[in-house]
């Protein structure tokens, strides 16, 4: 079946479909500063007409809930999922989540400390998460061996997980959800029969593997690559359509406006 077949299918059924969308660099560029970051043009009005129709229609990021929904302009019918499923915009969803807030307490001036220590790194706290910037470093794959090298020891027999991104390492809970278990749950709590999932970066290759699982089972499903500098060629070769942009992606899911 064809990436256009798919989208027909998906488009024919929106009351038993869900979109499931990434924001850095799927919905907003990448900017130097990722407090910087908006949704591009179009994107809010769009995903607010295709939450109108279809019966999920949810954003899975790194960032904090809130922040999402901040970005977003706070609309009721979006579901925002932070911390890759950890907490939604009514707290924490694992049970994982109180005890990685106090180890993430513990931590922070670890990795504050080690941050320091590379030019143009510095920390993001996310209460349950961190996240170690160096899109600002100079010499970038230098910095990202030097935060590897030092972070590895610092979080040994913490519970907490290293996680790569585009210039970011995240720290977060060893057993924590994944943007994969994000898309399953709610496939299974909604009882839906098609699904779509647009990302740029490696976290999504966790989302783009739930798809495929889903699909074997029976559903439909289509996996969408975000293509922007730096997107990882392992997130562009699981897809099944590669798009030039967020705002190439924001045009895709403007057609499933559209009949049947």
């Amino acid at each position: 079946m064809t990436t256009t077949d798919l989208l027909g299918r998906l488009r024919a059924d929106p009351g038993t479909t869900g979109l499931f969308l990434d924001f850095d660099g799927t919905l907003a560029e990448i900017v130097p500063d990722p407090k910087l970051a908006r949704p591009v043009e179009g994107a809010v009005e769009v995903l607010s007409a295709l939450a109108s129709r279809f019966a999920v229609v949810a954003v899975v990021s790194g960032r904090r809930a809130v922040g999402l929904a901040e970005r977003l302009g706070r609309p009721a019918d979006i579901r925002c999922f932070g911390l890759y499923g950890l907490e939604d915009l009514d707290g924490p969803l694992d049970p994982q989540a109180t005890r990685a807030l106090e180890t993430m307490g513990r931590l922070l001036p670890e990795l504050e400390r080690v941050a320091s220590a590379v030019p143009g790194a510095r920390v993001e706290p996310k209460g349950f998460h961190a996240s170690i910037h160096y899109r600002a470093a100079p010499e970038p794959q230098a910095a990202r061996e030097t935060l590897l090298r030092s972070l590895g020891p610092a979080i040994a027999g913490t519970g907490m997980r290293l996680l790569e991104g585009k210039r970011v390492i995240e720290v977060a809970p060893e057993r924590g959800p994944s943007k994969g278990d994000v898309v399953r749950r709610i496939v299974a709590e909604e009882g839906l029969r098609g699904v779509l999932y647009a990302g740029d970066d490696l976290p999504d290759l966790e989302a783009f593997a739930a798809v495929e699982e889903l699909r074997r089972s029976g559903l439909v499903g289509i996996r969408i690559a975000v293509r922007s500098a730096g997107a990882p060629e392992e997130v562009l070769g699981a897809a099944d359509l590669v798009v030039d942009g967020p705002s190439a992606l924001v045009e895709l899911l403007r057609g499933l406006l559209s009949p049947p």
